[in-house]
């Protein structure tokens, strides 16, 4: 699990890999990231955006931008969690992904940049 807070806005991810939907020998490795959004400010905020890096470790970047996260633009208010799975193919067994979120204080309408931590994929017989 990683954390980390940005302005009040906690970020907590966690990773599974997939076996049964990759297939190593094509170099096609699929995983599953948890993220949880709680936001321990004092301020209603909105998730506007996301902004990802995609590390694959044969030196591949991939970058990838856009509205929300899963089709949603979650509203928090102070006390509030959102959580949402998504998921991520690499085409090796290890990499790496990290992004920020834009997020909009509704009381106000001031932007403000959520960092996502650095979390690491790899499958599990790698680590032996």
């Amino acid at each position: 699990m990683d954390t980390t807070t940005t302005e009040g806005v906690k970020i907590t991810v966690t990773t599974n890999y997939l076996p049964d939907y990759s297939s190593p020998s094509q170099q096609h490795f699929v995983f599953a990231y948890k993220i949880i959004i709680e936001n321990n400010s004092e301020f209603t905020v909105k998730l506007l955006r996301r902004h990802w890096y995609i590390y694959d470790s044969n030196a591949v970047v991939r970058e990838v931008e856009g509205e929300g996260v899963v089709g949603q633009q979650p509203v928090l208010e102070p006390g509030e969690s959102h959580e949402y799975v998504s998921g991520c193919n690499l085409k090796t067994g290890l990499g790496k992904m990290r992004g920020t979120y834009t997020m909009e204080r509704l009381v106000d309408g001031s932007l403000f940049t959520v960092n996502i931590p650095e979390f690491v994929l790899i499958v599990p017989y790698k680590l032996n």
